[in-house]
Parts: C-alpha cells; sequence; structure tokens
C-alpha cells in the first residue's frame, strides 16, 4: 500500500518553484483550503497550478465554520472590557470584532460563550440585535485575523456555505474530482456534497467534531475516504483523548475499507524550524502504524518556511516505516522457517 502525502498550499508554497519541486516528489494531492481562500482567488489559484504541475487538485470546503475577519495586529481583548460583534466587514479592533458567515448571528442567544482563536479570548454575549451583538470579556486573549471561532451552544449552520457553493461550480468547470467535506455530521451531508460536485467525484468526509466522531460509521459508509483533522477535534474533545479517537476512526475506517487520512501538527514546528522534533517523527510513526493511507501537511506547507523539507520529512519517515514492516516481515518469515524445519 502506497501512503498518500498531501500537500496544502498557500502563500509559502503557491510558487512556481515550490509547485515544480513539489511536483517532483510526486505529492499525491494539492488541497486548497476554502477558508483561508477567498472566492475570487480560487479560480486563478486552480489555473495557476495547472500551468506547473498534473497532481490533483481537492477543494476543501469551509463548510460550517464560524471565523473572525481581518483583525489589526497585536489585537488582544483584555477581561471584563465590551466587544461589539458584526456581520459587517470591518477591520477588528479590541472594540469591534466581524462574525462570519452573517447568518451565525441568527443562532447566537443572550448568554452565548464565544471562543475567539480557540485558545485565545472568551466572551460571552450580553445583547444580540439582528446582525451585531454585544460581547463581554470572559478571559483576556490575542485574536488574530481569519481565526476559527467556538460557540456554544452550538450554532446550526449548513454543511456548506454559500462561499462552498460557488466553489463547487468553479472546481466542476475546471475538472477538479477531489472534494474535503469539513465538519462533516452525518451520511447526509457527504450525499449533498457528492449532488454537487461532479459525477464521479471523489469524496473524502473530515471527521472534526463530536457529532461527526458519533456518527462516524454512517459517515464513513457514505464516503469515498475520510480524513481525521486533529486540530479541530481537539476543539471539542479533551487533547489527551484526540490520540485514541484517531486510532478508533482509523480501526473503523479500515474496516470499511475505506482509505483513511491525518492531518494537523505532524509537523508543526518545521512552520519555523528547518528541523522536526522527535516528538513529531514518533507521531508520525504511530499515525502510520494506525494503519492510516496518507498524510497531510497543512501549515507547514501553506505557510512554513520550507515547504518542499517538510514534505522530504515526511516521505523519509514513510520509507523508515515501510524498511521497518519489511524487516518485521523477514524476521517473522526466518522464524516460521525455523519452526517447520525445527
Amino acid at each position: 500500500m502506497k501512503i498518500r502525502v498531501f500537500c496544502t498550499l498557500g502563500p509559502a508554497s503557491l510558487k512556481p518553484d515550490v509547485i515544480r519541486q513539489l511536483d517532483e516528489r510526486e505529492a499525491d494531492l494539492f488541497r486548497i483550503n476554502l477558508s483561508h481562500t477567498p472566492l475570487e482567488a480560487v479560480e486563478s489559484t486552480i489555473e495557476f497550478v495547472r500551468r506547473l504541475s498534473s497532481t490533483p487538485i481537492c477543494l476543501d470546503s469551509e463548510g460550517p465554520q464560524v471565523r473572525c475577519g481581518i483583525v489589526d495586529p497585536g489585537v488582544e481583548l483584555v477581561a471584563k472590557k465590551e466587544v461589539r460583534l458584526t456581520a459587517e466587514a470591518i477591520r477588528g479592533t479590541e472594540r469591534e470584532l466581524t462574525l462570519r458567515p452573517p447568518s451565525v448571528f441568527d443562532e447566537l442567544q443572550i448568554g452565548s460563550l464565544v471562543g475567539i482563536d480557540f485558545h485565545g479570548a472568551l466572551l460571552r454575549v450580553t445583547d444580540v440585535d439582528g446582525g451585531r451583538a454585544q460581547g463581554l470579556v470572559v478571559s483576556s486573549g490575542r485574536v488574530g485575523s481569519n481565526k476559527a471561532v467556538t460557540i456554544e451552544p452550538r450554532p446550526a449552520l449548513p454543511a456548506l456555505s454559500e462561499k462552498d457553493l460557488a466553489a463547487i461550480e468553479i472546481g466542476a468547470r475546471h475538472g477538479i474530482t477531489h472534494y474535503a467535506l469539513s465538519f462533516a455530521s452525518n451520511a447526509e451531508d457527504v450525499t449533498r456534497l457528492r449532488s454537487l460536485a461532479p459525477s464521479g467525484a471523489h469524496i473524502i468526509a473530515k471527521i472534526e467534531s463530536r457529532e461527526g466522531v458519533r456518527n462516524m460509521d454512517e459517515i464513513i459508509d457514505a464516503a469515498d475516504a475520510v480524513l481525521i483533522d486533529r486540530g479541530d477535534l481537539s476543539h471539542e474533545i479533551a487533547l489527551e483523548h484526540v490520540p485514541f479517537y484517531q486510532k478508533a476512526i482509523a480501526r473503523r475506517a479500515n474496516r470499511w475499507n475505506r482509505p483513511v487520512y491525518v492531518a494537523t501538527n505532524l509537523l508543526e514546528s518545521m512552520v519555523t524550524s528547518n528541523v522536526p522534533t522527535i516528538a513529531e517523527a514518533n507521531d508520525i510513526a504511530n499515525t502510520l502504524l494506525d494503519g492510516v493511507h496518507g498524510l497531510v501537511l497543512a501549515a507547514e506547507t501553506a505557510v512554513g518556511i520550507d515547504p518542499v523539507g517538510s514534505v522530504d520529512m515526511v516521505l523519509r519517515a514513510i520509507r523508515a516505516f515501510e524498511q521497518a514492516n519489511d524487516l518485521q516481515l523477514q524476521e517473522e518469515d526466518r522464524a516460521q522457517t525455523s519452526v517447520e524445519r525445527g
């Protein structure tokens, strides 16, 4: 079985020389993350990559995820201060922030807890009025641009955003055959994407929420492959439990004979360093031992200082895994031969 390597494209990798080098290394899939790619840039990004490489492209939906807008550098929300939340596209400050999609304001209620940038600031909603809300900062934290936002109680948002729907149409026009569904909650979500994608498209369902874990069997059955996004999963499930959920999902996918991929923090230190940690190498080895069929590089290739070096490291780790497997098979064969002769 060939272990596949997926590369997320971004500012660090959307360069002719980088795309060519990734192509030379036979990257299996180039991922365009719609959460970080403006709709107006989707078509030009596809065309740019296609001019340089024949590697398949995957459009990865933003899905039912809330994000903040553009924020001034160094913004920090301070406890006990009030912050205005708006659906308007404004530049965020300590006093005012954009939340999108706008429909999230239909779900906000007084008392809702709003976590901005996951491990950043936490707000409690004190007032809601149409496309605006007022929040009181419960715990201080820095806030960056376009960061994910968690809301409790969780808002009911459609599986595919308006931006996703428009991007799928663009992908269909350009013959894109791979689509990933973020925050898949049930089989119906997967079926919805399949009905919109071109006929015969390869649908990857991302299991990255508590509801997705709860309905993993039907999601795995409905999809062509599944992707475990450990980062988003850790925002709903205690961090120390995520490795065991990874193993459980991988076992289920293998039982259903579906390819399973793993993303997030594989080589996180290589976003800012040329060398990974031993813990990261160990994580990749254990992930491969879980029986996964592919590894997904995210920030490492999208915004890291050395996208090609990150891919080289993953390829070396895969070769080491394959060599270890070959060695184990040889030892088992020798042991069996010895028993038979004995």
